[in-house]
């Protein structure tokens, strides 16, 4: 039953998308007369006919038929119903004595690389109740998606990968419901937010061909399933769904990403761009939807720093040099002593290093040195320098050059310019947190306009939530899978020769980035 509802979905405090809450799996409150000689319908028919009008493909699986009957005499024939839509087929889920319409849950979710963080969501109103995070389990197998690939080649491989991620979101299901004293099997609805390998790795699916041309993942829209396959601890008949995927590189996240951000419905130009293990981007409009994913690598997730660390409490997120003296000015996560630096902190220390002339426009040290040292060992909470070396110079480069290549091929494959860039949404967690000057100064984020340039957060999970309080964002998510046309860059000779000649800060041409060149040339770092 469809509840009108002007719940406006906001992120980062802009209003993007009004819903109307229809969720995927509904709850109704029924009572019955009881049997007698002179109405002798069978328990679950009696069940049925109160449904048939709102429900014309309603099924009750076998193993439920028994329960029907006992808890409807338990419940002196008053009970609540839970029915879910496994993609336009009704099933009966589950059947409780009295009205428990008000209980009546969901968890969205946003199956990362690295982490993963639960939303536990009130399906009446569509609001989150609470949220819970966890590092994706997976990450002891391999720190990068290529080694889980790799890995999951084989039955048992693909399986030690799936156990792995379908503990972190049982762990994270647990804590939900402990804070919010509620039972497993009231989650009645899953939906999850992942690119397109994590969903391959959560439904136990080969993703060994996703990496080798011609790149081609076994789907792309898998539908829903039972909770119960791959082993999810809420209830076992409740539909799993995993928003569509475009193709190898670009997934369910992304379209969740678009979903949020409401970039399909409107008709200025704007780019979508979510940086993680994959720099993956959208450009287009109402009219139509371009995408394609450079290979970003691990680099900004803090762990293959030579100081990196994830983003949590003593992880350095900040960094500014004094042009003048070298003083380095930096804060920590939660205050704390500095244990490493994060993705937003090396962004940041390869900005202010080329702001500051201590490296040059090739990311190389002006001097001798290797390596610059942004804590002291004195100020440290490991005794040790914390430092940015050459080698982490060169991997972020790459990084960066990827993500940029990637727009300026996506851009001249439409026929676009940077200038025709009306709205720049950064997505994901790392996004929400980068400095937007700094990645603009590196080139990682194009030089537009600051207030053309929307920070979505995490707009995977927002995605997710979306489709799960609304059978509307549903279709209108595969509808957006649908439409997109997607440009693969991995045997592609253009995004190559551009790739090599873009490792340049900010950019080979400076003309790209405007307010960097005048940075550059009033520190005196350019010739004019």
């Amino acid at each position: 039953m469809s509840v009108k509802n002007s719940n406006e979905i906001i992120l980062q405090n802009r209003v993007l998308v009004d819903v109307t809450i229809n969720p995927m799996s509904r709850k109704h409150y029924i009572e019955l007369d009881p049997p007698s000689l002179l109405n002798n319908h069978a328990d679950v028919d009696r069940l049925m006919a109160a449904l048939i009008d709102r429900y014309h493909n309603l099924k009750v699986p076998l193993d439920l038929m028994n329960k029907v009957g006992e808890v409807l005499r338990q419940a002196a024939w008053r009970v609540t119903v839970t029915v879910a839509d496994f993609g336009g087929n009704w099933q009966m889920i589950d059947i409780e004595p009295g009205d428990k319409t008000e209980r009546h849950f969901g968890l969205a979710v946003d199956l990362g690389t690295t982490t993963v963080v639960g939303y536990l969501v009130d399906l009446t109103s569509g609001k989150i109740l609470g949220s819970a995070a966890e590092y994706n389990e997976q990450v002891r197998y391999g720190e990068d998606i290529l080694t889980r690939i790799y890995l999951a080649g084989t039955p048992e491989g693909r399986k030690q990968l799936q156990d792995a991620v379908v503990n972190t979101l049982n762990n994270i299901i647990n804590r939900l419901v402990r804070e919010f004293k509620i039972k497993n099997l009231e989650i009645s609805a899953v939906t999850v937010g992942a690119n397109t390998t994590m969903v391959h790795l959560l439904l136990g699916l080969d993703p060994s061909r996703i990496c080798m041309e011609p790149y081609i993942p076994v789907v792309n829209l898998p539908g829903c399933v039972n909770a119960s396959e791959p082993g999810l601890a809420v209830n076992p008949k409740a539909p799993l769904y995993c928003l569509p995927g475009v193709g190898s590189y670009v997934g369910g996240d992304i379209t969740g990403g678009i979903l949020a951000s409401g970039m399909y419905q409107k008709p200025e130009l704007a780019v979508f761009i979510d940086i993680g293990t994959n720099g993956e981007m959208v450009l287009g409009n109402s009219e139509w939807l371009a995408a394609c994913a450079g290979a970003a690598g691990p680099a900004l997730e803090g762990g293959v720093a030579h100081d990196g660390m994830r983003a949590e409490p003593g992880a350095v997120y900040q960094v500014r040099i004094d042009a003048e003296t070298g003083k380095v000015v930096y804060r920590t996560i939660g205050g704390q002593k500095a244990a490493g630096i994060c993705g937003s902190g090396l962004i940041d220390c390869l900005a202010e290093l080329l702001l500051a002339g201590i490296i040059d426009r090739a990311g190389k040290f002006r001097d001798t040195e290797k390596e610059f040292v942004v804590v002291p060992a004195s100020e440290s909470a490991t005794g040790k320098d914390i430092t940015f070396t050459q080698t982490d110079i060169d991997n972020i480069m790459r990084t960066k050059s990827a993500v940029n290549t990637a727009l300026e091929v996506l851009l001249e494959s439409v026929g676009c310019q940077l200038a025709d860039i009306e709205t720049f949404y950064a997505a994901g967690a790392f996004g929400q947190y980068l400095d937007l000057e700094s990645a603009i100064t590196i080139g990682l984020y194009p030089d537009l306009p600051r207030e053309r340039m929307i920070r979505l957060g995490n707009s995977s999970g927002e995605g997710a939530r979306l489709v799960l309080i609304s059978d509307d964002s549903r279709r209108e998510a595969e509808k957006i899978a649908r439409s997109i046309t997607y440009f693969e860059l991995n045997a592609s000779e253009v995004f190559m020769n551009k790739f090599v000649g873009s490792k340049f800060l900010p950019h080979t041409n400076l003309d790209y980035y405007p307010t960097v060149k005048e940075k550059m040339l009033r520190r005196g770092l350019l010739r004019d």
